[in-house]
């Protein structure tokens, strides 16, 4: 008996503290949208990554022109010359590689630009949450953009506009 007691006082105190807690909702998609920095260094990092692929593309063609017309010189060369040409195609196709490995890869330069780029911007909408949160009393701030289990949840605690005004981006 003293045992269900003790239990069920639990359960009851641990449903009293929950309720207590206080939460809020952010579209951190909605926020980024109405960040006019964020918009230009989305831009900016598009056109980067353009030029990039561009010339990693200019260098993947010149790799299969050299293989074609190995292909077609391949009867008239001799052994030695096949050789030479295998080896600078080779050579042709590693530099692809790497120039796409040096622009695109998990530390290329793309990611170093983002990194410069975005994080001030995400610092700032962090600080402007987290002072959103400390202003109201907020214990949590969910993402709703982010989470895929929120099905439904009531604008009345979505703060994507004072977290936006936090920052002097009025809606």
């Amino acid at each position: 008996m003293r045992k269900t007691i003790l239990t069920l006082c639990l359960v009851v105190g641990a449903i009293c503290a929950a309720s207590a807690q206080k939460f809020a909702l952010i579209d951190m998609e909605y926020i980024l949208k109405n960040i006019p920095s964020y918009e230009m260094a989305n831009e900016q990092l598009n056109q980067v990554s353009q030029r990039w692929e561009k010339e990693v593309n200019e260098l993947s063609k010149e790799a299969e022109a050299m293989y074609k017309n190995y292909q077609n010189e391949m009867v008239f060369l001799t052994d030695e010359q096949k050789k030479k040409k295998e080896e600078e195609i080779v050579l042709k196709e590693k530099e692809v590689t790497e120039t796409r490995y040096k622009y695109f890869g998990p530390e290329g330069e793309l990611y170093k630009k983002r990194q410069s780029l975005m994080k001030p911007i995400q610092e700032d909408v962090y600080n402007a949450v987290k002072a959103v949160a400390e202003e109201r009393g907020y214990q949590t701030i969910f993402d709703r953009a982010s989470s895929q289990s929120i099905v439904f949840a009531s604008p009345k605690i979505d703060v994507s506009n004072e977290v936006l005004a936090k920052l002097g981006y009025s809606k």
